[in-house]
């Protein structure tokens, strides 16, 4: 039971490290919405299970989510937003081999209900590209791209 809003974080990495798809979808409401790191939009707590559970089953089974800075914004007594910052290791490439490590942030938004418990009612989940601004669209791929001036 999340007692608190960081511990949606908290909740969030320990079911992502035990590739636990049913503890990571209890976390959310039933028609929450989640929006991965390539702007997949997932509306339910099922979808939300059964996409995770496919993640962990060929993109992540050996993958490790280790949590940075959580930080907290309360906007009432039964609402929140909570970012985490997080780091990933261990992911499989498309090709069976391993992939790089990634870096990223959570963002949640939680509702208390009457039993007290907080559940992330909307959450997105954002890459992190080294040294990028933006990304630039050409054709069908997006490319990381900063616009600042060498020093």
């Amino acid at each position: 039971m999340i007692e608190s809003p960081a511990q949606i974080a908290t909740g969030f990495a320990e079911a992502w490290n035990d590739a636990d798809a049913d503890a990571l979808a209890n976390l959310f409401a039933e028609d929450a919405d989640f929006v991965n790191v390539v702007g997949l939009w997932w509306k339910t707590r099922s979808q939300i299970k059964h996409n995770h559970a496919y993640g962990f089953r060929r993109i992540f089974p050996r993958s490790v989510m280790t949590l940075g800075n959580v930080a907290v914004r309360e906007l009432g007594c039964d609402v929140a937003v909570v970012h985490a910052s997080w780091s990933l290791s261990g992911q499989t490439g498309p090709s069976g081999g391993p992939a790089g490590d990634r870096s990223g942030v959570l963002s949640f938004t939680l509702s208390r209900g009457a039993d007290g418990q907080w559940l992330a009612v909307s959450a997105q989940n954002t890459d992190r590209v080294p040294g990028a601004q933006t990304y630039v669209a050409a054709g069908r791929s997006l490319t990381p791209a900063t616009y600042a001036r060498p020093s």
